[in-house]
């Protein structure tokens, strides 16, 4: 037995003998015993690591849910009701990405001593395990920087974000997977609270697992609250780093992409504009007809996938009734066109359970007035339950398909 302390050096309490065969001995951070506190310990990785997975599970769970309603699949149904479904699904999504930011910086300032372990790889189960935590850190980095970026509408890369962040978050679950299997016994070991197996002696005047759990939960609790009014509007006031905000913007109603950045404010200001409806009959007809058709009014929540959402007022013609004057059958999906062209959702389809619900416009005014241009002018689709990329404005034309 000989002590690791430097030789000459001052002796300090957390100095303890230790085996230390000539091989392993190293310097700095990767000398033996150089992390000697609870909070690198098994039990504090495990406590902070069941956080951080509930977050990362919920994250991928309310992702999933989204990019199938964006992307609906022939043998999936998805219902209109209810009307706030995408509103909450989308805003707990994205809460839970922004509070997943902390924890997982606390994670890996937890279990960083791991990565100076010695050799890297001591048998195919140490490899696995090394290999699903490489494999982690990386996608979940990923993940939630791109997420955050996605949040504020900046796209540095060259890739599509939706299938991109989709598919990565599927590696991202199976990497967790894995690693939870790899390490099971001893989350099983730690899970609870009881006698401390580390019997090392801790700094008094390092933090104690109790003081790292309270500021991270106080870091969660600052970065959600921040954040979360742009979906929960009576907390819009108390949330400054919220992208959106219920209640700012044209007509009291956020904006993403305004008229002028999709190009289309020549042709939506045309006084010839006319909306054409083709099913088994055709029909062509301006905003004053539409007009002159019975108007309803709704109440319904628009929700982005960025995660803002607010309610409005909408009035307009209802879809079943625009489907019914061209003859449209009522299993049939309606495929609804933009005037603007340059965008992956310019086309957008919706089934039966969308077109005959009663509470699905082609909406022509917002909270009494008419549609602000940035809004959709002259016509745009306003349905329940619905992502709002999907809330096809500027609509030029509509089939019917049979």
């Amino acid at each position: 037995m000989r002590s690791t302390r430097v030789p000459g050096a001052r002796r300090l309490p957390h100095d303890i003998p230790l085996p230390a065969p000539p091989e392993v001995l190293r310097k700095g951070p990767l000398r033996a015993g150089a992390f000697r506190t609870a909070l690198h310990d098994p039990r504090t990785a495990v406590v902070v690591g069941r956080l951080l997975g509930t977050a990362l599970i919920v994250c991928f769970l309310t992702g999933v849910l989204s990019h199938l309603m964006q992307h609906q699949p022939g043998w999936l149904a998805l219902p209109s009701r209810p009307v706030w479904g995408y509103r909450v699904t989308q805003g707990v999504h994205v809460a839970a990405g922004i509070a997943a930011v902390p924890l997982l910086l606390a994670k890996l300032w937890v279990v960083y001593p791991r990565l100076y372990v010695w050799p890297p790889a001591r048998s195919l189960r140490h490899a696995l395990e090394r290999l699903s935590i490489a494999v982690l850190v990386a996608t979940a980095v990923f993940e939630l920087a791109t997420g955050l970026i996605n949040i504020v509408q900046w796209y540095p890369w060259a890739f599509p974000f939706v299938p991109v962040h989709y598919w990565i978050g599927w590696v991202l679950t199976g990497a967790l997977i894995l690693h939870i299997g790899v390490q099971l016994p001893v989350i099983t070991e730690h899970w609870s609270r009881g006698p401390e197996a580390d019997p090392r002696p801790v700094d008094d005047a390092t933090p104690s697992r109790r003081g790292l759990l309270v500021a991270l939960g106080a870091s969660v609790g600052v970065v959600t609250l921040a954040t979360i009014g742009q979906t929960v509007s009576p907390l819009a006031k108390a949330s400054p780093l919220a992208p959106r905000r219920p209640g700012v913007g044209p007509q009291r109603l956020p904006v993403n992409r305004t008229a002028a950045q999709a190009g289309v404010l020549q042709p939506i200001r045309d006084p010839e504009w006319r909306l054409t409806i083709t099913g088994p009959l055709e029909v062509s007809v301006s905003r004053a007809e539409l007009l002159a058709m019975p108007q309803h009014s709704v109440w319904l929540p628009i929700a982005c996938v960025e995660g803002w959402s607010a309610s409005a007022r909408w009035t307009g013609v209802r879809i079943r009734d625009l489907m019914d004057r061209v003859g449209a059958p009522a299993d049939a999906t309606l495929r609804v066109f933009s005037l603007e062209q340059f965008s992956p959702y310019s086309v957008m389809e919706m089934r039966r359970e969308y077109t005959r619900d009663p509470l699905t416009l082609l909406a022509l005014g917002i909270n009494g007035e008419p549609l602000a241009e940035d809004h959709g002018y002259p016509a745009r689709i306003i349905a329940p339950n619905r992502p709002g990329v999907l809330q096809t404005k500027w609509v030029t034309r509509m089939e019917v398909l049979t």
